[in-house]
């Protein structure tokens, strides 16, 4: 049975976001509003939920969670707004609605990823955090957004589209470490960190997450192959039209699902020495395995 917190937070997560997004009434009114069209018209939450599952594990007040939850989530929805751009993957579905460049226009689109990147580190900098804690998470969340985590990832990605059955697999998972799995990780050291873990919990949740963050492509690119549109709430079948690099295309269907069965396997082990405390964490791994959309 799902943990009734992940209720309680994923309702928490988004009244935290709606009270940080500028109000839509206050000028310039359509970059606000295109600001909140990326953030409030659903998701999976996946990212703020990991700040909190993990915090939980040790005992973190939800209130010191908060910010860094909204911190990743924002980022992330600036990641998919630019992601989505003609110069980028082109797309125009994003969680059942208009992406932001087509409800509003290109360059509002540009301009709202960039102000949702900002608002993130304003909003960890703003946080009610030991000033250490706050550097530390600032720190991390610089550290996966940028060259060397998602948008390293995201130019991987661009360079590979066209040649992805001449990459070998063990560059594609680099690919995804980077452009998916940094955020993932990084939402899983914050709350742990807010939470005062040790060095030896930091690495065992950090092979965990890496786990998690590969298995959520993986899981990403089958459903890419095997579901609908109305289903992902995106365009399915984008990837083998566009020549992307994934897993199916590298491994084949039963070849990833083999992969996802190794990635559950490595999840479960890395979360075995906190016992029945991580119990939320796992069930957001298994959640990122089995997942239909």
């Amino acid at each position: 049975m799902p943990d009734a917190r992940l209720d309680a937070w994923r309702a928490r997560i988004d009244a935290a976001l709606a009270a940080v997004l500028p109000d839509p009434q206050t000028s310039p009114e359509r970059l606000h509003a295109a600001m909140r069209h990326a953030v409030l018209l659903g998701g999976k939450r996946m990212r703020p939920l990991l700040v909190h599952a993990t915090g939980a594990l040790f005992d973190a007040e939800p209130a010191l969670l908060d910010a860094p939850a909204v911190a990743v989530e924002l980022v992330h929805a600036y990641s998919l707004v630019h992601d989505d751009l003609p110069s980028m993957d082109d797309d125009a579905l994003r969680r059942g609605q208009p992406t932001v460049h087509v409800e509003f226009d290109e360059a509002t689109a540009v301009l709202a990823g960039d102000a949702l990147q900002t608002l993130a580190f304003e909003t960890l900098a703003s946080a009610p955090l030991p000033p250490a804690v706050a550097i530390r998470l600032v720190q991390a969340l610089g550290a996966a957004s940028g060259a060397a985590g998602m948008c390293g990832g995201q130019a991987l990605d661009l360079a590979a589209t066209g040649a992805s059955t001449s990459l070998a697999i063990i560059q594609l998972e680099r690919l995804h470490a980077m452009k998916t799995g940094a955020l993932i990780r990084t939402a899983v050291r914050m709350g742990a960190l807010v939470g005062g873990a040790d060095e030896s919990a930091l690495a065992r949740l950090d092979r965990f997450a890496a786990a998690l963050g590969l298995a959520f492509q993986v899981r990403d690119d089958i459903l890419d192959v095997e579901s609908d549109s109305a289903t992902l709430g995106k365009t399915a079948g984008k990837d083998a039209a566009q020549a992307k690099a994934t897993f199916p295309a590298l491994l084949g269907l039963e070849g990833s699902r083999a992969r996802l069965d190794e990635l559950a396997g490595e999840m479960h082990a890395a979360l075995a020495a906190f016992g029945p405390h991580a119990q939320v964490l796992a069930q957001l791994g298994e959640f990122a395995v089995k997942r239909r959309s």
